[in-house]
């Protein structure tokens, strides 16, 4: 994060340019750039050895569609609560 009170064009300074009115010269480290996909190809491994339809994760969503207190009354209340919070973005002008 850049504080707000640092000067946003360093330029202006006239501490910024050399004696001939250049800027002074940066040196550069040197840095290869290093991509390494192993932890992608343990994820997709992973899920891969992972079946494609769980009978016991659907079994669970039938038994919880089935029930008339599912979601319970609070959670629902609560839902609601953080839907008329939200701002209408709709509306948004800027």
């Amino acid at each position: 994060m850049i504080s707000s009170t640092s000067p946003s064009d360093k330029s202006n300074r006239p501490d910024a340019l050399g004696a001939a009115g250049q800027q002074p010269a940066r040196s550069r480290a040197h840095r290869s750039d290093h991509l390494s996909t192993d932890s992608a190809r343990v994820l997709n491994e992973a899920l891969t050895r992972q079946p494609e339809v769980r009978p016991e994760v659907v079994e669970r969503a039938r038994a919880l569609a089935a029930d008339p207190s599912y979601p319970p009354a609070d959670v629902i209340r609560r839902v609601g609560e953080m839907i008329l919070a939200a701002p209408d973005l709709s509306e948004d002008e800027s």
